[in-house]
């Protein structure tokens, strides 16, 4: 709490502050509602709201006719980072911040960097929501706008934390989110297709990639996946005195010698500062080879040793990523992952088909009002690397899904491979009701987010959930104990 004469040289002594917000319906008694401009939203519109639900406060750029103090700036999305730094006692300066993008891999690389760094010490903001080891919580956006971001500080900071990993979305930088952060370190996963409608080009997708490697400090660390297609380009941007790779070559600060993938296990060998480290990860797939690496160079970064490091390799597990739900009578495996971009998915089916499987049963669906360019491209991967896919829908929002689905499978030719479930619990119903002995069931591009955006409202809805009612729905009528 402050009063609004400590963050303003202002007449209005008396006035208190309770929090910062931007969203007039977030607004609770005595906050401060800054007038901040989207694309498509100006918040000037919604003092009214602000003011009804509790404002003590406002901060505009316009004039505006109302009951309560107001403090005029030039700008508001430019000032609400400072307000906030200004609110929060600058948290973000109490804190080494360490800043993970990519196409692919973000929530799976900021997870394996707390665990192997410790979530005593180490916060982390993204898609699973932030967490420490004092509290567990959602966030609304993989990378909160600047309200939220300063409080989760703070909130770190009050829970013993002096490090935070972060996802460091594309969107975030396009939308200016990140622009008064300074990170200590900053490292990418790959780049491939993805946020077309909001960047416009792949060429601005990937200049938006490349900003998180010019806000790094001149003696933090820039790390790079120097197999990527894109590699050179991402170092041409990096500021930072120190940059570190991993790859499969020799020359890479981080070297994947060799990795062998089991079902329930990863071999690897890593080789670091001229050694050689046999490294058993619970993370399947190549990709998660990579992840690793990137996640062991950011902990390195940090300050921590190889020997420190390997014995949390054990604990790492990704909510979301690769979960296979518990056996309750099927002779099958069904699994949910987040996967929803092209690379994504083609990466989780090529590691499925490492394993001793028949069939690949996969339910996907395409986000509503995000990049439809990828749509076809997505249906074809599917269908080109699955035995059998099911259309469905996955937060359409205001768009009609049955459009999404016929975007998805505009490009098949082989029609016999995919049919179309609108709903998606029919759908995850229908893949189960499908799947036979030694077949897997993948639910994909959810994870496990628990919440369906559609044309009105937002409801409950959980992949995981509904594949679990589904399984027992299936034994129960079958007959078979379910254990």
């Amino acid at each position: 709490m402050k009063k609004l004469s400590e963050l303003y040289n202002c007449e209005y002594k008396n006035t208190i502050v309770n929090g910062i917000k931007m969203n007039s319906k977030e607004v609770v008694k005595d906050d401060l509602f800054i007038c901040t401009k989207g694309v498509t939203t100006d918040r000037h519109d919604f003092v009214d709201d602000a003011i009804k639900n509790g404002a003590s406060c406002i901060v505009a750029s316009k004039k505006i006719d109302v009951s309560v103090p107001v403090i005029y700036v030039e700008d508001t999305n430019k000032e609400l980072p400072k307000l906030c730094a200004r609110f929060y006692d600058n948290p973000e300066n109490k804190l080494k911040i360490y800043g993970i993008t990519g196409t692919d891999g973000k929530t799976s690389t900021s997870t394996i960097v707390q665990t192997l760094i410790g979530k005593e010490t180490c916060g982390y903001i993204g898609t699973n929501g932030r967490s420490c080891a004092k509290f567990d919580k959602d966030t609304n956006n993989t990378t909160p706008d600047s309200d939220k971001l300063y409080e989760y500080f703070y909130d770190f900071v009050e829970a013993g934390c002096n490090q935070v990993v972060m996802e460091a979305s594309s969107e975030a930088f396009f939308r200016k989110r990140l622009e008064t952060i300074t990170f200590n370190i900053g490292a990418i996963t790959n780049i491939t297709r993805e946020h077309l409608n909001i960047h416009g080009s792949f060429e601005n997708y990937i200049e938006c990639k490349c900003q998180l490697f010019k806000q790094i400090k001149k003696d933090g660390y820039s790390i790079l996946n120097k197999d990527d297609e894109y590699f050179s380009k991402v170092k041409a941007s990096c500021v930072s005195k120190n940059i570190w790779t991993y790859g499969k070559e020799e020359d890479n600060t981080l070297q994947i010698v060799d990795f062998e993938i089991h079902p329930n296990k990863t071999n690897i060998t890593y080789k670091y500062n001229g050694k050689n480290y046999d490294i058993v990860s619970p993370l399947l797939g190549d990709f998660n080879v990579y992840n690793l690496a990137c996640g062991i160079l950011v902990a390195l970064a940090s300050g921590k040793t190889m020997e420190e490091i390997i014995p949390n390799i054990d604990n790492l597990s990704v909510k979301g990523r690769i979960d296979v739900l518990p056996n309750v009578g099927q002779n099958f495996t069904v699994m949910v992952d987040y996967a929803h971009t092209p690379n994504g998915i083609e990466n989780i089916l090529r590691f499925v088909h490492t394993l001793d499987v028949n069939r690949s049963i996969v339910v996907i669906g395409s986000a509503g009002e995000r990049d439809f360019l990828k749509r076809p491209i997505m249906g074809k991967t599917v269908v080109n690397n699955a035995s059998y896919a099911i259309f469905t829908y996955e937060d359409p929002r205001s768009e009609d899904p049955e459009n999404i689905i016929k975007m998805m499978t505009s490009e098949i030719e082989d029609k016999s491979k995919y049919e179309v479930v609108v709903d998606r619990r029919e759908a995850i119903e229908r893949a189960i009701n499908l799947a036979n002995e030694n077949d897997i069931v993948l639910i994909l591009g959810k994870g496990n987010e628990t919440y369906e955006k559609l044309k009105t409202k937002t409801i409950y809805f959980n992949d995981e959930e509904e594949a679990m009612k589904a399984l027992k729905k299936r034994f129960k009528k079958e007959k078979v104990t379910i254990r």
